[in-house]
């Protein structure tokens, strides 16, 4: 029991499941039209994010379930945000498709890397800038249509292909790591 709770559950990791678990209600409350409560949920998001990962490195409590937790907790909460932002604003769908096969790819990859017996790498820099690059964005479209009326379909397009650039780097970068974790092996 006690190696049980030293390696899983630890306070990075339940960071992470409550990450995870913040999924549900953006979902539901962003389709409902309640922006303000969504957009509070998503900071809270983005923040237990960075708390996990300072967690982990200062309680010298890195994990392997939370090497695999966190990069699913990203994932899921970037396509329900990517969801939802398509719902509302349809313009932006395209851009939307290439978040969910990027984040799909990376998360079979990761998959892919288990199976072979190897852990997966933490989150780099590129990764992260990539998330909050892509939370910057969502959360300034949607305050500006939410708190002052204005959409506007280019502001939209500019910000998410400045994320998707940012998403672009992070997935090449991953996938030469992943290409020499794979020789390595």
């Amino acid at each position: 029991m006690r190696d049980l709770k030293k390696n899983y559950l630890n306070i990075p990791n339940t960071i992470t499941l409550f990450r995870i678990l913040l999924v549900i209600p953006f979902f539901i409350l962003f389709l409902r039209g309640n922006y303000i409560s969504s957009i509070i949920i998503l900071l809270m998001s983005g923040l237990s994010d960075l708390l996990d990962g300072i967690a982990a490195r200062n309680l010298n409590q890195v994990t392997k379930l939370g090497k695999i937790l966190d990069p699913i907790a990203d994932k899921l909460t970037l396509i329900a945000v990517v969801i939802c932002m398509g719902i509302k604003f349809s313009a932006i769908m395209p851009i939307a498709i290439l978040f969910i096969v990027k984040d799909a790819s990376m998360l079979i990859a990761g998959l892919m890397l288990i199976k072979k017996g190897i852990d997966p790498p933490a989150a780099r820099w590129y990764g992260k800038l990539a998330t909050c690059g892509f939370y910057v964005s969502v959360i300034t479209i949607v305050m500006l249509d939410t708190f002052f009326g204005i959409y506007s379909t280019i502001l939209s397009l500019v910000l998410l292909l400045i994320t998707a650039g940012f998403m672009i780097f992070a997935f090449i970068k991953y996938f030469i790591l992943f290409l020499n974790l794979i020789k390595k092996k």
